[in-house]
This record gives C-alpha cells, structure tokens and sequence, in this order.
C-alpha cells in the first residue's frame, strides 16, 4: 500500500524534483496545498498519511488531517507545532545535526571581526590610515553554551580550534563529548560571571522562556559578547536593553526575536553594541530535508524507529 506525502513548503516544486531523485518506493506526493480553500483541500489532506512540511503551514491545516500519521518538518524549530491548543497524536521529526556547521561559521565570523577589529581597519582604510593596533585573541578566552545538542557540540569543536575553553550547560547534566565542563542548567548563575562569550542554543520552552532576564544578564561581564541564535524566548529583550544601554562594551549579536521582523521602531535597531541579523545563522537547505527525510522514510517502511523524532512534552 503506497504512502501519500503531503508537501507543505515554499519550495514546493524544488521539493518535488528533489524527492524524484531519490526514487523513494510506495511513496505518491498528492497535490500540493498552502491554505485551506474548500472541499479539495481537506480531501487532499485527507489522502495524506505523511507531511513534508513547514511547521507554521503545518499547523494551520492540523485539524483537518484525519490520515496523519507521521510530519517532517523542514526546519529544526517545531514553535509553531507545540501549542497546548493543537493535536499531538502523530509522530513528529525535525532537521537536526546539519546546523552546527553552519552556526560554526556564524558564531566564530562576528566573533573573529569583533576580536581583531575588523570595522576599525575598514574604516582607517577609507581615511587612508596605517594605524597598526592591539587586538584580543581568543586564546585562552572562555565560552560558555546554554544547551548542548548538536549544534552545540560543533560549536565547541570549532572552538577547542582557537584553544577556547568551553562549558556546556543541558537540562540534565547529560554528558557529551567536545566540552571541558558540563553542568545543569539550574546552575546558570554560577556560571555566567566568568565567560568572555555566551551562546544560547536553547530551545522554545516554558522552562527556557527568560532564562536570560535582568537578574542572570546583571551577572556577564561588561565586555562579554552574547549570541542568540537558538529560539528567541530565552532573552528578556527588554532587559537586555537595559543592559546593553548601562554596559555600552558588552556586545550582542541577535539572530531570532520573539516578533519577527523586529519593528522598525524598536530601539535595538540603533544601539552600536547590537548585531541584528534577520534569522540567517542556519537555513534549512532543501536538500539536506530531503536527504533527512528519505533515510527516514526508509526507516519507517521498515518499522524502525526515526530519527531525530520531537518529544511534545519536552518541546524538542
């Protein structure tokens, strides 16, 4: 019996010649559908045991998939999915483990132009300036990650590289290789006083939800940089701009928000100690979903368990 895939992305067509490549068996793709418009759509939907889907599409149309069994999203955050309000009786799956080079490249990129004062020689460069300067090294500087997936660990690697000592902070005190320290994330206030650098790689939960806020960003010190490039509950965007404004070194580079865009009105736009980035630290490229998706599609002809399936309860 064929299973009937649901794609529900702004790349569809992409997502179709992709999938053709693959040649994947007993899978038929239904016809496409990006809003709900009538009678068709609901039968389409219907028809369709798996989804290949982006999770703010994929919600919308969750009432009426009376034949779902299994949804892929095609991005790692599931936000969208997790509303108390909709159903979670299917199996869930995400993208996972192709991000942290990507995050890599993000991270240590603004961190390598802060640390060796890119600006600054661009601009001596218009002026015609030959003005050598001290720089910082990262050498013996300390990170410090909320979260410990596998963006996380890349993240570590890459900076094992640049000899900084990194400290990992997870839900459990799980383990996990690349780290010079892992400790619990109720410890967050003991550590935040000592790294040069933090990077939140948190997920949307009610627990990380302003893990940030004004009490643990008072504890950073004044010239440590701060990465936000996980999910956007974990900073307190208001106390973080208090922050900011009273520790005028301390820089921020912030790549999600809890409104997106960020208003134009909003102050953050015109603070020289903040990067505001429009969510591009790690796209999901198609071709990676696809590859994800089809090992997994062949695990779940087989009745093997999936890869990188979502805990509702957890979030993530």
């Amino acid at each position: 019996m064929a299973n009937k895939l649901l794609l529900l992305t702004r790349e569809n067509d992409q997502y179709r010649q992709l999938l053709a490549k693959h040649s994947l068996p007993d899978l038929e793709i239904v016809d496409d559908i990006l809003v709900d418009t009538g009678d068709d759509t609901v039968s389409n939907i219907n028809d369709a045991d798996i989804w290949l889907a982006e999770p703010h599409l994929a919600a919308l149309l969750l009432p009426h998939a009376t034949a779902l069994k299994w949804l892929h999203s095609t991005f790692a955050g599931i936000d969208a999915l997790m509303q108390p309000s909709l159903r979670h009786d299917y199996l869930l799956t995400n993208i996972r483990g192709v991000f942290g080079p990507l995050m890599s490249e993000y991270v240590f990129g603004y961190l390598l132009s802060h640390y060796r004062h890119h600006a600054q020689y661009t601009q001596q460069q218009h002026q015609q300036l030959w003005r050598p300067g001290s720089y910082r090294t990262l050498q013996g500087q300390q990170l410090l990650i909320l979260g410990t997936g596998s963006i996380a660990q890349h993240l570590a690697i890459t900076a094992h590289h640049f000899g900084v000592a990194v400290s990992g902070l997870n839900r459990q005190c799980a383990l996990v290789s690349g780290f010079n320290r892992i400790d619990t994330m109720d410890k967050l206030a003991d550590y935040l006083p000592h790294p040069h650098v933090i990077v939140s790689v948190l997920p949307d939960t009610p627990q990380t939800k302003h893990l940030l806020n004004a009490e643990n960003l008072s504890l950073l010190k004044p010239d440590a940089m701060l990465f936000n490039i996980g999910r956007s509950n974990a900073i307190d965007l208001a106390a973080l701009q208090t922050e900011l404004m009273l520790c005028p070194q301390r820089q921020t580079i912030l790549d999600v928000f809890e409104q997106e865009p960020l208003p134009a009105n909003h102050p953050l736009w015109h603070y020289d100690n903040v990067t505001i980035a429009p969510l591009i630290a790690a796209p999901s490229f198609p071709e990676q979903v696809v590859q994800i998706f089809s090992q997994n599609y062949c695990r779940w002809q087989q009745s093997k368990l999936l890869h990188y399936v979502v805990d509702a309860s957890h979030g993530y």
